[in-house]
């Protein structure tokens, strides 16, 4: 892979201290591990923001680099900056929870805090790498207890499905209380 505004090779494994997905090196043109990789070290290499390339590279590989096709004379692709900022312009799928400290919530036990997220409600877990996600569904509350081990693929533990008039908030406290139970406290924690 060749930055040609600068001339030189994209790093893959600046993007390996990210996420390690492909130490083998990039793909594309599908939805795997090598394209996940690639994704990742493209943001990294085009906006310079760690934050940005973890959390939009999930759903810029699922986008953008599984579509990529190597054809034509050259067979190669290529991709503008124009082309990366559209395309993360419109991304709102896919992306990935990250530990911003977030706030206490009142309503939640006091390891928890609530998290700053445009487009969802999420809750973070700050002594464990848990989530609850509280998503829009059709006339219900999706609300899922995950854990996010590489900041990719959440790994869901627990779910409900809350009708919009129910009482969200309790469902959302019994789902932390899952998670605080979860994860046998260490030894000296009472």
């Amino acid at each position: 892979m060749l930055n040609l505004s600068e001339h030189r090779r994209l790093s893959l494994e600046r993007s390996l201290d990210l996420v390690n997905h492909s130490p083998s090196g990039f793909e594309w043109g599908y939805s795997g591990s090598g394209p996940a990789q690639l994704a990742c070290a493209l943001l990294l290499d085009y906006y310079d923001d760690e934050q940005v390339a973890r959390e939009h590279y999930i759903a810029f590989r699922n986008q953008v680099i599984s579509q990529l096709e190597c054809d034509g004379a050259a067979a190669c692709w290529h991709l503008t900056g124009e082309e990366i900022d559209a395309a993360i312009a419109t991304l709102t799928d896919d992306v990935v929870a990250l530990p911003d400290g977030g706030q206490p919530s009142p309503t939640l036990p006091e390891n928890w805090r609530t998290v700053s997220r445009p487009d969802q409600r999420v809750f973070q877990r700050a002594d464990q790498d848990h989530y609850i996600v509280l998503g829009d569904g059709s006339d219900e509350w999706l609300v899922v207890l995950c854990s996010q081990g590489d900041r990719a693929y959440p790994a869901p533990l627990a779910h409900r499905t809350v009708p919009e008039d129910a009482d969200v908030e309790r469902v959302i406290r019994e789902l932390a209380e899952a998670s605080n139970d979860l994860i046998e406290p260490t030894e000296g924690e009472h």
